[in-house]
């Protein structure tokens, strides 16, 4: 738990300056520095993601020199001077930074920000103008995981000249494919954005949960009347039989499996137990040994005994621990021709963490026979519906506030502090806290699947592909979470966006006792087409074929079929997207080669991989609804449901609705999401909202402007605009004025809205048959990318120096956001092809799981092509995990065409790479 006062250390008084002012301080010596200012000065802008110094996001300055501030004890500060980054206002050097920050898109979700724009602000004070590798030295220390760090550089390198304006809005009509810079971005970089951890009552009491140290063990509890006794500032020791509902919870109703509390057996390390509900100082000093809570160890099924039907069931009604299959069979295998030649191989994939910089936080209260929840969150519908479950509510007695979301990538699609914190605030009528430290984040949190996989490709001697097998197991963990949508769509996917008359599929999610895995940017198709990516390259050898030809040849085309035997209409943009890339394709292959001639050990090598990723849930309702209103004084809101996640939303959403209006952005005010006063978008998740939501929020602007119009007895080409409370209506020659005042109101608001407009969507798909047969997705996005790489024999590393991407978006509502997702979907495939790896117990910190830095990103080049989707609002789809899928596919066949070694095991660690190389007497 972090941010506890310890009580054990006398308070002193400790006299500095921060940002400008004499404080004193009035508190213990040891104290860190970052609490001192969250909790004592109100300073929340300064952000805390591991109180270890090891992903800087707490990035302060200590007499004008960058400091981690959960590294420094507040007795060291007597007569220094603090700055954070509210103050860097004070500087209008500094501020032009931050305004250099929002334009080049540098903050995403925002959490590392602050940090970011700290340890900058050290260069611009202490430096002329620095080149990019200086620059990458002074805020290399900072962790980000969503933007791939390179619009951050950008954005260090314009600030240091002459001037940096404000990017203009665009004009009305006008927003769709404009460059707008994020319209919550000025909060994300001035320190005012509000994270689950920046804020709660004064009074609310602090949650500590109590978790499980074994992966599988029977719990007893003893009696809790004497901790009590000793430790009067603790209201409260829950267990699993406070839970007044269901204790369980999960992605689907029929497959809610995973308790709030332990009911006497826990089945992974990490799993709550206890929580204990107190002031800060009494949680602090109750240790371990004092909770009369005694564990018997049992043995853990383990990955490769369970897939082998070789281990006890963990839950009885699922035997042989699968949780569930997914399948696709279309054509028939046994009718490849005699001729094809068969190209077989296997690929294993670790744990990998999803390392968000902002842990786990929020706070809940009880308001009458009704409980708030503020959290941070990817899915605030779902929360509140598990919540409500949980707590024996009707849903609509709960109400979840999202706060600003510092990362997800899928890992907030569950729930984790909100029933325990609706559980606390709840039985105890207080508002209740809580903020996990990075160690219990990890601990505690989803995974990418672990997979094991074998598959075989068969291809035809003109090299047409003739058909494929695959076979995946994938570790789900102790509970289902969605385990289930991982077993589903891998079958659909590991085709890649290829033509493929006959296909037996099959993916199984295998319960064990490690960590529940979740969802995690692709929901098992990078895992999948790590493989079968592979397998397309290995074809081109063995027939010595170019591999991007090979993979041109073999495109998906409008027109065709999917093995699940559904016709893609329209959109389908990969043949454009692989034809993008020929050019860098032939120029990087040329400089291998001439590189190559050089006998040492630097071998270079270039690999390419596609990606083809449906939108939106597989074969399943998959809704959003949006709205917006006029109200009586010339106000517009936007109730936009969408969780912005740092995709972008809170922006593009705008873009969407202004256009639909035919009105400026800014004649916009938003209101975002709340399940109390915004309409159900549905997850921020499988590369859905733009599409989906963004559909809905073009249809209520339309809605609204339909109306408007025939108020006005305008045509539609009619032009709008707002004067205080007057709406004109300008046709040709002709314009209306509509005195808003003058208009009857609405019902079911505060009196102020005279007109709404209303947009929802559902994508049309079907389910999947038992042969995985039918229409998953309405729509399907489309992508390649190329990998060049140097492979250094004598040490088994790699170098990634260069990626090349294109992707089919549909229409590019907004470019500089589409280029951030792509940017930091790299960043993340690229940690998963050669260092990331979750191991329970052992790498519960970001000093031991390894995520890219600075130094890590190679340069990037980017080909958005834009096959409009009918169906997507202004012909926009998703591309949130398209960006990461085939980085470390590309990756691995630039390896194998490097050193003739193909890796069958992610991460590609330096010791794997340089044994395999051994094995093949290529070491140098």
């Amino acid at each position: 738990m972090n941010a506890l006062a310890r009580p054990e250390l006398a308070a002193v008084g400790v006299a500095c300056t921060v940002n400008g002012r004499p404080v004193r301080l009035l508190t213990e010596p040891h104290r860190r520095l970052t609490e001192a200012l969250r909790l004592e000065l109100g300073l929340a802008g300064t952000k805390v993601g591991c109180d270890a110094g090891d992903c800087g996001a707490c990035t302060v300055h200590l007499d004008g020199r960058q400091v981690c501030g959960c590294l420094v004890p507040v007795g060291q500060l007597e007569g220094r001077a603090v700055t954070t980054v509210e103050g860097l206002a004070r500087d209008p050097r500094l501020a032009r930074l931050r305004t250099a920050f929002v334009r080049a898109g540098a903050a995403q979700c925002g959490i590392c920000t602050p940090g970011m724009l700290m340890a900058a602000a050290e260069l611009m004070t202490t430096s002329t103008v620095p080149d990019r590798g200086a620059v990458e030295d002074t805020i290399g220390g900072v962790l980000c995981r969503c933007t791939g760090y390179t619009a951050i550089v950008d954005a260090v390198l314009d600030a240091f000249g002459e001037e940096v304006e404000q990017a203009p809005q665009p004009a009305a009509g006008a927003a769709v494919g404009a460059r707008v810079v994020k319209l919550d971005g000025a909060a994300k970089v001035d320190g005012r954005e509000r994270y689950g951890a920046d804020h709660a009552p004064p009074d609310a009491l602090w949650l500590r949960v109590v978790r499980s140290p074994h992966a599988h063990a029977r719990v007893t509890l003893g009696d809790f009347g004497p901790l009590k006794r000793r430790h009067p500032g603790l209201v409260r020791v829950l267990t699993h039989a406070d839970v007044p509902g269901a204790n369980a919870f999960g992605i689907m109703a029929a497959m809610r499996d995973q308790p709030v509390l332990a009911p006497g057996i826990v089945r992974h390390r990490g799993e709550p137990v206890l929580a204990l509900v107190g002031d800060a100082a009494t949680l602090e000093a109750i240790t371990t040994d004092d909770l009369p809570l005694t564990f018997e160890p049992l043995p853990a099924v383990d990955f490769e005994a369970a897939r082998q039907g070789e281990a006890p069931d963990l839950h009885p009604a699922r035997p042989g621990n699968v949780l569930t299959v997914g399948r696709v069979r279309s054509g028939d295998l046994e009718e490849v021709p005699a001729d094809a030649i068969a190209v077989t191989g296997t690929m294993r994939t670790a744990f990998v963490e999803h390392a968000y910089i902002e842990p786990e936080a929020g706070w809940a209260g009880r308001v009458g026979d009704r409980l708030e929840i503020h959290a941070s969150t990817q899915a605030p519908y779902m929360d509140r519906d598990e919540t409500a479950h949980v707590l024996g509510l009707a849903p609509e007695q709960v109400r979840v506030v999202p706060t600003a979301c510092g990362g997800g990538f899928g890992g907030k699609l569950d729930l984790s502090v909100q029933p325990l914190l609706a559980l606390a605030a709840w039985l105890t009528g207080r508002p209740v806290r809580t903020v996990w430290s990075r160690v219990e984040s990890m601990a505690a949190s989803t995974k990418r699947h672990p997979s094991v996989a074998e598959a075989t490709l068969w291809v035809a001697p003109d090299g047409s592909f003739e058909g494929l097998r695959y076979r995946g197991d994938f570790d789900t963990g102790a509970y289902a979470s969605w385990g289930p949508t991982v077993a589903g769509r891998v079958p659909v996917h590991c085709t890649g966006p290829y033509r493929m008359p006959r296909v037996e599929a099959l993916a199984r999610a295998v319960h064990t006792n490690g960590p529940p895995s979740g969802a995690f940017r692709g929901f098992g198709v990078p895992q999948a087409l790590l493989l079968t990516e592979g397998l397309i390259d290995d074809a081109a050898t063995r027939l010595g074929r170019d591999p991007l030809e090979l993979r041109l040849q073999n495109a998906l085309r409008n027109g065709d079929r999917t093995a699940t035997g559904q016709r893609l209409e329209s959109s389908v943009g990969q043949i454009a997207c692989l034809e993008a890339l020929q050019p860098a394709w032939r120029r990087l292959r040329a400089d291998a080669q001439a590189r190559n001639a050089d006998p040492g050990p630097l071998r270079a090598g270039v690999g390419i991989a596609s990606v083809w990723y449906g939108c939106g849930n597989t074969g399943l309702s998959n809704p959003s609804s949006q709205r917006v209103t006029l109200h009586a004084d010339g106000r517009l809101t936007f109730w936009n449901g969408v969780q912005d996640i740092g995709q972008g939303s809170a922006t593009i959403m705008p873009q969407i609705l202004a256009d639909a209006l035919g009105l400026p952005i800014g004649a916009l005010t938003t209101t975002t999401a709340d399940t109390d006063h915004t309409d159900d978008c549905g997850k921020t998740s499988a590369s859905r909202q733009t599409f989906v939501s963004g559909r809905a929020t073009q249809l209520a602007g339309e809605d609204l402007r339909a109306q408007v119009l025939r108020l006005a007895n305008a045509g539609p080409d009619a032009r709008l605009s707002i004067e205080a409370a007057r709406l004109h209506v300008r046709d040709g020659d002709h314009e209306r004025v509509i005195e808003l005042a003058s208009l009857p109101r609405l019902d079911g608001y505060d009196g102020s809205v005279v007109l709404e407009g209303r947009g929802r969507f559902d994508p049309p798909t079907t389910g999947l048959d038992a042969h995985g047969q039918g229409s998953p997705y309405a729509a399907y996005g489309f992508g390649a990318q190329i990998a060049a790489v140097t492979v250094d024999t004598g040490l088994g590393t790699v170098n990634v120096e260069h990626i090349e991407a294109a992707y089919d978006v549909g229409r590019a509502v907004n470019p500089q956001q589409i280029e951030g997702q792509i940017m930091g979907g790299i960043a993340q495939g690229l940690g998963l092809a050669l260092m990331e790896a979750y191991e329970p117990g052992r790498t519960e910190n970001l000093h031991d799981y390894l995520v890219p830095t600075f130094g890590d990103m190679p340069n990037v080049a980017f080909h958005l092509i834009e096959e409009a989707d009918p169906l997507g609002p202004f012909g926009a789809k998703g591309v949130g995990e398209h960006a990461l899928i085939p980085t470390a596919p590309a990756i691995l066949n630039a390896i194998a065409d490097a050193v003739g070694v193909r890796p069958d095991r992610v991460p590609v660690l330096p010791h794997r790479l340089f044994e395999a190389l051994e094995a093949r007497g290529m070491t140098r």
